[in-house]
């Protein structure tokens, strides 16, 4: 079993910035994908942003070029700076991991519990 806890979040002005952290927890296990989702009121649950094991990235073109990702490999976190926030990025926000347990060698996904992201215009 594998625990995700997340920190960051709030509410921002236009134009502002925020940083979301999300560290996982657990046992034998090894992080394949980690990321971000958001979800919007009324909307579906949309990728934002995600990064490999191995280092690639990719990202909503409606982010490019205003939020990043990283992660430590070493502790299992990742995290997404966010800048020149818009009041559209308003939303939930969901870190993502997918593991691969060591000793049965299945993959499973874990979420998040969310945090909110406001942009006041």
């Amino acid at each position: 079993q594998v625990q995700l806890v997340e920190s960051g979040g709030g509410l921002v002005q236009a134009g502002g910035s925020l940083r979301l952290s999300c560290a996982a927890s657990g046992s034998r296990f090894i992080a394949l994908t980690m990321g971000w989702y958001r979800q919007a009121p009324g909307k579906q649950r949309e990728m934002v942003a995600v990064t490999a094991s191995g280092g690639t990235t990719d990202y909503a073109d409606s982010v490019k070029g205003r939020f990043t990702i990283s992660r430590d490999n070493a502790k299992n976190s990742v995290s997404l700076q966010m800048n020149n926030l818009k009041p559209e990025d308003t939303a939930v926000y969901y870190c993502y991991i997918r593991i691969v347990n060591t000793d049965t060698l299945r993959s499973n996904d874990y979420w998040g519990q969310g945090t909110q992201v406001s942009v006041s215009s």
